[in-house]
C-alpha cells in the first residue's frame, strides 16, 4: 500500500511518483520508452514474480520516499549494490531504455532461454557420463586436470522408483583435494526441482521433461576435479550426462564452487516455537549465491490460510555481525513471492517448481538464485532461514541447499550426507482436511459419497488424496454432467469449495449450483485440470451464495482437455461448504 517517490542524484521532481505496487513490481512500465523493447519477454525475465531486478544506477545518491498509513500492512524488500571510490557510474535516465534496447533484448533473450547457452564461452568437447551403480556402492563419473574450470555439466537418472533414486543418489564435487565434496548433494535436490521430476527452467539451473538436470554454475579448479557418485539407495542407479570443461587461469582471487546439502527429519514447525535453521555456517572469504528449501509438510487444513510453512524470515549474518545485515520479512518474500501462493512458477533467479497441495501441503521446492545480488563476505558468513508455521504441525521434513563459492581453506559446518538423512519420504496415510483457519466454519464431502451416478467412475488409492483415495470421472464426451449432493443444517451466506486433481490426463470443467449459475456475470465457474507435467491437489471456489436449509445439488459438466490425452479424466477429491455469514 502507499506511495513511492524515487529521486536520483540532485533531480528536484521523482522520476517515479505514484502507487507503491508497480513500482516494486513493474517499475519501467511507467516510462513510455519501455515500448522499444520486447516488453512481454522483459516481464517474465526482468520482472520475476513479486520482484524486479531492472536497475536504476545512480552515480551519487539515491533517494526513496514512501508514504501511507503505518497501520496497515506495508512491506518490502530494496536492494542497492555500491562500487568502489572512483568507479564510473551514469545515472539511470527514461530513454536510457531506447538508447540501450538492443543490449536489453539480447540479455532479456539469454535470460528466457538459458538451455541454448548464447553465453558459452568453451570450445572444448564436452566430456561424456556413463556408469552404473549397485546399492551402497561409489564411483568417479568424471575427472578433469587443471588449472581449468567444469563450465556445465547435465545428469539424468534411470532406476525402477525413479523418485527414490533422485534423492538417494549422492553428488559430490571434490576440487584439489578437499577431504570431502564441495558439492554433497543427494542429485534430485542439487538441481533444484526435487523430489522427483519437476520440469522447471532457470539461468544457472534447468530440469526436462525426460529429467535431464543442467547446472551452468562454473566450478573452477587448480589441480583437479573429481566427480564421485554414491548410491545410498536399495536399487541399481544408471547415471549419465556429459560435463563441458573450460580454460581457466587460477590465480589468488579465483574460489571454488560449493553447495552443502542437509536436512531435518520429523520437526515440529510452529508459530509459537520458533526456529533458526542453519543453512550454512562458514568461516573464510567468498559469496553467496543460492538456496533451496525441499519441504514434505503434512499439515492437515486444506488451505494455503492454515497449512502454510514459511511465516520465517531468513536472517543472514556476514563478517562480525552481532544483527543481521539481511532479516526478511518471510520465507515466500525471500523466494520471490508472496502470500503462501501455491502456484507452479519459474523466472531466471526464483521459482517454485513443486508445490503438491491442496495450499501449501505436501511436498513443496522453492529456489533463489543470487545472481546480480550475491552476498559476499571477508571472514564468515551465517545464513538462517525461521521455521514458523501457522498451526503446530509435526512431522514436517525440511531439506535446504546453500550455494556459494569460497576461497581455500574456507570451513563450514556441513556433514556427510548419511543413509538415513536420504530416507524415502511418504505423505501421511489417509489425511483428512481439518476445519480450521482458512477452512473454518466448513463441513466436507468425500467426492465418492456423495456423487449421485457412479458411471464411469472409479476409484484411485495414494496418498496424495483425503482419506487415500480420489474419484476418478472418464467422461465420454463433451457435455457429460456429474451432481453431487450436500447438505445444509442452517441458512446463511456459504461458500462451495471443489479440492480437485490436475494431472498429465485431466481435462476442463464447469461447475455451478442447482439453477443458480455462479461465478462472474452469473455464468458457471470454469475449472481446466490439465497440468502437462505433474499431479497436484487444487481448490476451485465458486462465489457464495444464499442457501436455505436442506439438500442442495452442485453440477459439473465435461468441457473437453487442452491436452493429448486419449482418455481424459477429472479427478474429485472432495468438496466442502463452508459458511462465512448470515443470509442476506
Amino acid at each position: 500500500s502507499g506511495r513511492v517517490r524515487f529521486y536520483v542524484d540532485d533531480m528536484e521532481r521523482p522520476l517515479y511518483d505514484g502507487e507503491a505496487e508497480p513500482f516494486f513490481r513493474r517499475p519501467y512500465d511507467v516510462f513510455s520508452e519501455i515500448k522499444a523493447i520486447d516488453q512481454e519477454r522483459f516481464r517474465s525475465t526482468v520482472y520475476q514474480r513479486d520482484a524486479s531486478y531492472a536497475p536504476f544506477p545512480f552515480a551519487e545518491r539515491l533517494r526513496i520516499v514512501w508514504t501511507g498509513k503505518l497501520e496497515e500492512i506495508h512491506f518490502y524488500h530494496i536492494q542497492v549494490r555500491t562500487y568502489a571510490a572512483g568507479t564510473a557510474v551514469a545515472s539511470f535516465r527514461p530513454d536510457d531504455i531506447a538508447r540501450y534496447k538492443d543490449t536489453i533484448d539480447q540479455v532479456t533473450s539469454a535470460l528466457n532461454g538459458p538451455d541454448a547457452r548464447p553465453l558459452a564461452e568453451s570450445s572444448k568437447p564436452a566430456r561424456p557420463i556413463e556408469i552404473t551403480l549397485a546399492p551402497g556402492e561409489k564411483r568417479e563419473a568424471l575427472r578433469l586436470e587443471g588449472p581449468g574450470a567444469l563450465e556445465r555439466f547435465w545428469l539424468r537418472l534411470e532406476a525402477d522408483h525413479l523418485d527414490a533414486a533422485l534423492r538417494q543418489t549422492v553428488l559430490n564435487v571434490i576440487c584439489d583435494g578437499f577431504p570431502r565434496g564441495q558439492v554433497q548433494s543427494p542429485v534430485g535436490d542439487f538441481f533444484g526441482a526435487a523430489p522427483g521430476v519437476n520440469p522447471y527452467r532457470s539461468l544457472p539451473f534447468s530440469v526436462r521433461e525426460d529429467g535431464r538436470m543442467t547446472c551452468r554454475f562454473i566450478m573452477p579448479f587448480e589441480k583437479t576435479l573429481s566427480l564421485v557418485v554414491e548410491n545410498l539407495g536399495g536399487q541399481d542407479v544408471r547415471l549419465s550426462g556429459e560435463a563441458v570443461p573450460m580454460d581457466f587461469a587460477w590465480d589468488e582471487r579465483a574460489m571454488h564452487f560449493r553447495a552443502g546439502w542437509r536436512v531435518d527429519h520429523d520437526l515440529i514447525a510452529s508459530g509459537e516455537d520458533v526456529q533458526d535453521l542453519p543453512f550454512l555456517l562458514a568461516r573464510g572469504k567468498g559469496a553467496y549465491v543460492g538456496t533451496t528449501s525441499i519441504l514434505l509438510n503434512p499439515a492437515t487444513p486444506p488451505a494455503s490460510w492454515g497449512n502454510w510453512w514459511g511465516e520465517g524470515d531468513e536472517k543472514v549474518f556476514v563478517d562480525d555481525d552481532e544483527v543481521p545485515s539481511i532479516f526478511g520479512t518471510g520465507s515466500e518474500d525471500y523466494y520471490n513471492y508472496s502470500w503462501s501462493s501455491p502456484d507452479i512458477f519459474f523466472y531466471p533467479y526464483c521459482g517454485q517448481p513443486r508445490n503438491d497441495g491442496p495450499g501449501n501441503r505436501g511436498f513443496v521446492t522453492n529456489f533463489r538464485w543470487h545472481i546480480l545480488d550475491r552476498i559476499p563476505f571477508a571472514n564468515s558468513i551465517g545464513f538462517y532461514m525461521e521455521l514458523n508455521s501457522h498451526e503446530r504441525t509435526p512431522g514436517l521434513s525440511y531439506a535446504r541447499t546453500a550455494y556459494y563459492y569460497a576461497r581455500p581453506g574456507t570451513i563450514d559446518d556441513l556433514r556427510s550426507i548419511k543413509p538415513d538423512d536420504v530416507r524415502e519420504l511418504r505423505l501421511p496415510e489417509g489425511w483428512q482436511p481439518a476445519a480450521r483457519f482458512g477452512a473454518e466454519n466448513s463441513v466436507f464431502y468425500p467426492a465418492e459419497d456423495v456423487i449421485t451416478d457412479r458411471k464411469n467412475t472409479s476409484l484411485r488409492d495414494g496418498r496424495l488424496w483425503a482419506g487415500g483415495r480420489v474419484l476418478v470421472w472418464t467422461p465420454q464426451k463433451p457435455g457429460e454432467r456429474k451432481t453431487l449432493r450436500f447438505l445444509v443444517d442452517k441458512a446463511g451466506k456459504v461458500g462451495i469449495h471443489i479440492t480437485a486433481a490436475l494431472t498429465p490426463h485431466s481435462g476442463k470443467i464447469c461447475a455451478w449450483l442447482e439453477d443458480r449459475q455462479a461465478g462472474a456475470a452469473e455464468e458457471p465457474l470454469e475449472i481446466n485440470l490439465f497440468d502437462p507435467f505433474r499431479t497436484l491437489l487444487r481448490t476451485y471456489s465458486l462465489k457464495p451464495v444464499d442457501l436455505t436449509p436442506g439438500e442442495h445439488v452442485l453440477v459439473l459438466e465435461y468441457k473437453g482437455t487442452d491436452g493429448p490425452t486419449a482418455r481424459p479424466e477429472i479427478g474429485v477429491d472432495f468438496i466442502w461448504v463452508q459458511k462465512v455469514g448470515e443470509s442476506s
